[in-house]
């Protein structure tokens, strides 16, 4: 008996003559991750279904299945037994397998998928043979057809039989990379790491761009950036992080722009200096993290001048979402405890007493260009510190 992997890839079978193309990225996406930490392994496909091998049969298999959970374009995954196509072979091996899992449960049936039309049992044949089998020797159990605890899968293929248990829920999404390049501006809050994981999720190979001002910030904080980029990694794979210096930028703001339109000229000498950097690495868009009226920058009116000072277009993803939902998905990419940590960012430096909620376009033209400073702008996209994050 051998243990392998079977993945299923969901929403790439809606691609259509694409669809190839797809499942070459994702398999590419796995490949890479699995060599990078855990070995090499076989990739087999079969009908709709990817048959990943060990290569080494002393792999850390749970680790592996661990790593395939968590990348985006993963729908389902299923660890399997591979054996022959014998019915005797069969029934034994799922007994042997899955013994286990059936020993927990108090229900269970058994589905049978038969592609290869010549073996001599038919799909209900199969079902009856193995669930029988299991009966007899897990008195425990009782079957169920509409709701098991355990569904005993077996599918006959053209070389092998697989059996396996209840399937493993993947990441979902499309494949890192087939949407393209963005750049998100990352702060060690609770919504730019979730704004992140939203659009990778979407196959969008992320670039990120953080501000650091020291001595008002610490470098406790920039390693919280570090750790939840770390954590969005862990489905998109590696992202390029680079750390841009702004603490003169933002005492130069601070000594020549109105006092309540800091916060709006620093966001939009923000998002010029990431859109240099976006487009120095060939991306197409930047990620916020920023929601509708959660803070006064973040006001519909403070919105368009943020957008009017971007040269690419700004992706959003929890622009309609509360605070609630926002910390919601923070908890299940486990960025959240992170986020919460007492280490400030440099948009809290400064922060005026009254921020200007409804500022118009011209207002924030003129704030920006008392502040502007092109020397400072140049030396500080020079000297950002450049680091991928795994």
């Amino acid at each position: 008996m051998k243990e392998i992997i079977l993945l299923k890839d969901g929403e790439l079978a809606l691609k259509g003559l694409n669809r190839r193309t797809f499942e070459d990225i994702l398999m590419k996406n796995i490949r890479q991750r699995l060599r990078h930490s855990v070995g090499e392994f076989k990739f087999t496909r079969s009908q709709s279904t990817c048959v990943i091998a060990p290569v080494d049969e002393n792999i850390d298999f749970d680790k592996a299945v661990d790593i395939i959970q968590h990348i985006f374009g993963v729908v389902g995954i299923s660890r399997a037994a591979q054996c022959e196509k014998d019915i005797e072979v069969i029934k034994n091996t799922a007994l042997e397998y899955l013994r286990d899992e059936l020993s927990f449960a108090r229900t269970f049936k058994v589905e049978a998928k038969r592609s290869d039309k010549n073996f001599p049992y038919n799909s209900p044949q199969i079902c009856n043979e193995v669930g029988g089998f299991i009966l007899s020797h897990l008195h425990h159990l009782k079957v169920d057809v509409h709701n098991p605890d355990v569904k005993v899968t077996v599918e006959v293929r053209d070389n092998h039989a697989f059996i396996h248990g209840n399937q493993l829920k993947g990441a979902g999404g499309m494949p890192t990379g087939t949407g393209g390049k963005a750049c998100v501006l990352i702060s060690g809050g609770i919504d730019s790491p979730v704004a992140a994981w939203m659009m990778a999720k979407r196959g969008l190979s992320l670039t990120a761009v953080h501000f650091a001002s020291p001595p008002y910030t610490s470098e406790r904080a920039e390693m919280k950036v570090h750790e939840l980029l770390k954590k969005v990694a862990r489905y998109c794979g590696r992202i390029d992080l680079y750390t841009v210096p702004f603490t003169e930028i933002q005492e130069n703001i601070r000594d020549n722009s109105p006092e309540d339109m800091f916060t709006i000229t620093m966001r939009r000498i923000m998002m010029k200096i990431a859109t240099r950097i976006a487009e120095d690495k060939d991306c197409g868009a930047l990620i916020t993290g920023e929601s509708v009226g959660q803070v006064a920058s973040q006001t519909m009116w403070a919105l368009r001048c943020t957008d009017d000072a971007a040269g690419l277009p700004v992706f959003r993803p929890c622009i309609g979402m509360d605070k609630n939902e926002i910390i919601e998905i923070s908890r299940k990419i486990d960025t959240f405890d992170i986020s919460i940590e007492p280490y400030e960012d440099c948009c809290t430096v400064f922060t005026p007493k009254h921020p200007r909620t409804k500022p118009t376009l011209e207002m924030a033209i003129e704030a920006e260009n008392a502040a502007w400073d092109d020397e400072l702008v140049n030396t500080a996209i020079a000297n950002a510190k450049h680091l991928a994050i795994h």
